[in-house]
């Protein structure tokens, strides 16, 4: 018993001895521990060292690499977050903030940017800076106007017959018949006084211009024919030239090619100053009439549109501002008419373009004119000059009822304005002469 007691005491001291040990070694490592954090207290509210930063970064890419070192080589730490430079977050007072796009911050344009030169002066923001700043173009007008100079109703006579037009009543209606012997209904067929008025985009009053005049022909309407069929507007919008439509609804979809008021005289002078007050109001100021009561004119007949062309240029009141008369399949009689302005008004220029149903016709005008001494061209090759006379005879595979589109070529009607346009000698985009002398030259 007495030598068991020192024998317990030193194995409690080794006990203590290896405890106390230990807990220096546990207090050792609580101050390693420490030391970094306390050091990293101090540094809260200071911004990152970016040489550290770079370091770490470097450090996190070695351990990705040899964990995964697929996702090192393509998604690094500097692709995802480049190291911030000194100017870029502390610019001097010469500097200013660089504009960041987000298109900046794609990985590639990260590691890839260059540093920027100097910008030049200061410029006016635009969306497309490269593209000088032009007024967005207004679309085409195109509208039907009522007008009481148009070619109907009429309650006048036929001047071949000398005999009312509507002579043929029954009960209240009053009609017409016509030379095939068909009635048609003042009601059905000649009450529609609207007239197709067509504005390009492009055209401008302030410059030199010319209304075009189109009579269309047998069974037809303005808004299926000359609109949609026909192209009509299109074809004036395409030709480029400084001109508008003016398309008087003549019979509606008959067998007729009556002129109605453009037989009376002074007819087309009256329809021609009436329209110019429904142009400016359409083009939005009232002072463009007389723009409008002084341009050029050029006349289109088509077909049985023949009758009110033929009528205009003989007793319309206006004949010297008519600076060019285009005839399409439409020579079916009043030759004398034509060949007479052909031959007074040599400033401006006549096209008779003729399928077979009017070939006849067109030959007895063309011998008719070459009598007189006037030149005659029978192709549409060469530009339209002062005192230009074109007949073209198409062949069999072009069609009456497509000949406003396609005729000596697609699109006549523009064909016309594009030479007309290109043409300066010929001033037909410059107000017509009032002085008869000068229009006889």
């Amino acid at each position: 018993m007495v030598g068991a007691a020192p024998k317990l005491r030193a194995d409690s001291c080794a006990d203590r001895t290896q405890s106390g040990a230990r807990s220096g070694a546990l207090r050792i490592a609580l101050v390693a521990a420490l030391v970094p954090l306390s050091f990293t207290l101090v540094q809260c509210g200071k911004a990152s060292n970016p040489a550290a930063l770079a370091a770490n970064s470097q450090a996190n890419v070695q351990i990705v690499a040899k964990t995964n070192p697929q996702v090192a080589s393509s998604d690094t730490f500097e692709d995802r977050f480049p190291a911030p430079q000194f100017k870029e977050r502390f610019p001097s007072a010469s500097e200013s903030l660089l504009q960041r796009q987000m298109s900046d911050f794609s990985p590639k344009r990260a590691v890839q940017q260059q540093p920027q030169p100097e910008q030049a002066p200061y410029k006016v923001a635009s969306l497309a800076p490269q593209v000088p700043y032009q007024r967005p173009a207004r679309e085409d007008l195109t509208t039907l106007v009522s007008m009481k100079s148009s070619a109907f109703p009429y309650y006048g006579n036929n001047p071949a017959s000398d005999a009312p037009f509507l002579n043929i009543s029954k009960g209240d209606r009053r009609g017409h018949r016509s030379y095939s012997g068909r009635v048609y209904w003042q009601d059905e067929t000649y009450s529609d006084s609207r007239v197709l008025m067509h504005v390009p985009e492009h055209f401008d009053v302030r410059k030199p211009g010319v209304i075009v005049v189109f009579f269309h022909g047998n069974g037809a309407t303005l808004e299926r024919d000359v609109r949609d069929r026909q192209l009509v507007p299109r074809q004036v919008t395409d030709s480029g030239a400084n001109a508008i439509l003016l398309a008087p609804q003549m019979a509606v979809d008959a067998a007729d090619s009556s002129a109605g008021k453009f037989w009376q005289a002074g007819g087309l002078k009256r329809f021609m100053e009436e329209s110019a007050t429904h142009l400016a109001r359409l083009t939005g100021d009232p002072n463009n009439a007389r723009a409008f009561a002084n341009m050029p004119i050029v006349i289109v007949g088509y077909s049985g549109g023949f009758l009110p062309t033929a009528w205009s240029l003989e007793v319309g009141g206006i004949s010297d501002r008519v600076r060019g008369v285009v005839l399409l399949d439409a020579v079916y009689g009043e030759m004398d008419k034509f060949a007479s302005w052909i031959e007074s008004h040599r400033s401006g220029f006549f096209v008779s373009s003729y399928t077979r149903y009017t070939a006849r016709r067109d030959r007895e005008l063309m011998s008719t004119l070459r009598q007189k001494g006037i030149s005659v061209s029978e192709d549409m090759d060469g530009p339209l000059r002062p005192g230009s006379v074109v007949f073209v005879e198409t062949g069999d595979g072009i069609t009456h009822r497509d000949y406003v589109t396609r005729a000596w070529t697609r699109d006549p009607l523009k064909d016309v304005l594009v030479k007309m346009s290109a043409t300066p000698s010929l001033a037909l985009t410059r107000v017509a002469s009032t002085n008869p002398a000068a229009s006889s030259r």
